[in-house]
């Protein structure tokens, strides 16, 4: 049987004839690198507050960039609406020349799924030029909880359906969605309980008022500090911090959850400016200034070059598509 397609706004496309259809497109764009690009600032927009991980990241890659490029990347935060208030004026009001740039992650893929308008095309209303990184994600207890592994959380929760409940940073966020997946590979009944933001869910573990959180690795200080215990981790490999901690794929679930993020432009950008622009931060992300930043967060490195970046939108949205018609999720 023939799947539906995701479908929403100009009409979303998926496989290899996006693929194609992203590649035509940048090279049917319009010259516009004539003589030296950057020849002014480039603007890095970054759909969070100041001070988290993906902010810091990414401007320790704006730093080394405007070192390599001869022209300063300036970061403007502008965050609203779940990190994708950046997306809409990306997609239809910036100019393609490589002057304006922002964070590609997950929500902004999902996010035309969860709406009844939805206002940008994933894979056709932007240029992706460079996949960088991610977060470690885990799932954590109570030092005092009677689950010591995944194995105990796991059968407790067979034995006791829609008992156990675990916290995340919001309603169709990707830990969520993951979590959801997850239960349904296993056959157990979670009861989630969604919060603003991961401290809070943290906040709710030590307080006795849920089970477990899923989430990114705000639960890391309070494991190290003997307050929580982490029982797996959703990356390829053990994470370097907690190395006692198994991944998904040794406890036998073929998943791994980074949610990882990278640069996006306005669609239609001049593939050489695309290719100064990857190089550039190519080269940055590889530095070990970048990557000290990355340690500091338990940011995983997850580089794809521009087409590999195209070729996993693509997957990518397809994949978020049907988990959000799956978990049957809405926004509004």
């Amino acid at each position: 049987m023939e799947r539906t397609q995701p479908r929403g706004g100009r009409g979303f496309v998926t496989g290899r004839r996006s693929a194609l259809a992203i590649g035509a497109g940048l090279l049917a764009a319009p010259a516009i690198a004539q003589g030296r690009f950057p020849e002014r600032p480039i603007r890095l927009i970054i759909p969070w507050p100041p001070g988290g991980s993906a902010d810091s990241q990414l401007r320790s890659v704006a730093e080394i960039c405007g070192r390599s490029l001869g022209q300063p990347v300036v970061v403007e935060n502008r965050s609203g609406a779940g990190g994708t208030l950046h997306a809409s004026f990306l997609a239809r009001e910036a100019r393609p020349d490589g002057y304006t740039l922002g964070q590609m992650h997950l929500s902004v893929l999902r996010r035309p799924f969860l709406v009844r308008t939805p206002q940008w095309d994933p894979i056709n209303d932007f240029t992706h030029i460079i996949g960088m990184t991610g977060w470690l994600f885990g799932v954590a207890v109570h030092a005092d909880s009677p689950h010591r592994t995944w194995a105990d959380y796991v059968a407790f929760a067979k034995a006791n359906p829609g008992r156990l409940t675990y916290s995340t940073s919001g309603i169709a966020t990707s830990n969520h969605i993951a979590m959801e997946d997850i239960c349904q590979r296993l056959g157990i009944e979670l009861v989630h309980v969604p919060f603003r933001g991961a401290n809070e869910g943290v906040t709710a573990v030590l307080g006795g008022n849920v089970d477990s959180i899923a989430d990114s690795s705000t639960w890391g200080p309070q494991v190290e500090a003997g307050r929580m215990r982490l029982l797996c981790v959703w990356s390829a490999e053990r994470a370097p911090r907690f190395p006692d901690a198994p991944t998904l794929k040794e406890l036998g679930i073929d998943v791994v959850v980074t949610s990882p993020y990278g640069v996006s432009g306005p669609p239609r950008m001049d593939p050489g400016v695309v290719r100064v622009l990857h190089d550039a931060m190519k080269v940055a992300l590889f530095d070990p200034q970048n990557a000290a930043v990355r340690a500091q967060f338990d940011m995983p490195l997850v580089y794809l070059d521009t087409e590999g970046y195209q070729n996993f939108v693509v997957q990518r949205v397809a994949y978020e598509w049907e988990m959000v018609q799956r978990l049957g999720l809405r926004m509004e």
